[in-house]
């Protein structure tokens, strides 16, 4: 039998991403100029920290049917959560934690009405494709839950990722 024939299909090498957007490429506005398949949002709420994908287009568990404003002064009784964005890439020895940012919303879920820059958020998603560690910015408690989850999530990632992140949330 010739491979020609043979109508077994080859197996596609599996991404390695934490399978937060899709197995497939973004395709959606913006795709070619940067590449959004290999990126985390996490949420952290109440100090507990959770991959959540509807983050990626402000439609996270917390974020829906929040009508949200610049301006900080239009949310007094919000509490603050945070999105991270983060980043896994790979090199010779695995994958790895290559980049996270992490950007403040206030949110008042019986108001319906929240805060945040958009601005903010995009550059900061920006910063974490590009490598960057932006974490100074989190409470204890919260660098605390995503250490927690970055670690449970896949230790060998942990394990393999620079110092510059395990030093940011080791407090």
């Amino acid at each position: 039998m010739t491979e020609e024939q043979n109508n077994t299909p080859k197996t596609e090498k599996k991404s390695l991403s934490l399978n937060v957007v899709s197995g497939k490429k973004h395709r959606g506005f913006g795709a070619g100029s940067i590449d959004l398949s290999n990126v985390a949002c996490v949420m952290i709420d109440n100090g507990e920290a959770y991959i959540d994908v509807g983050a990626m287009h402000a439609k996270s568990k917390i974020e829906r049917g929040i009508k949200f404003t610049p301006n900080k002064e239009d949310t007094p009784n919000g509490r603050q959560c945070w999105i991270v964005w983060v980043a896994v890439d790979r090199d010779e020895e695995g994958s790895f934690y290559a980049g996270a940012t992490a950007c403040e919303m206030l949110i008042d879920s019986e108001a319906r009405r929240g805060w945040k820059i958009l601005a903010d958020h995009v550059n900061r998603l920006d910063y974490s494709i590009k490598r960057r560690f932006m974490l100074d910015n989190l409470g204890e408690g919260d660098k605390a839950a995503l250490r927690k989850l970055l670690m449970e999530h896949n230790a060998e990632w942990w394990e393999h990722s620079p110092d510059e992140l395990k030093n940011a949330l080791n407090g």
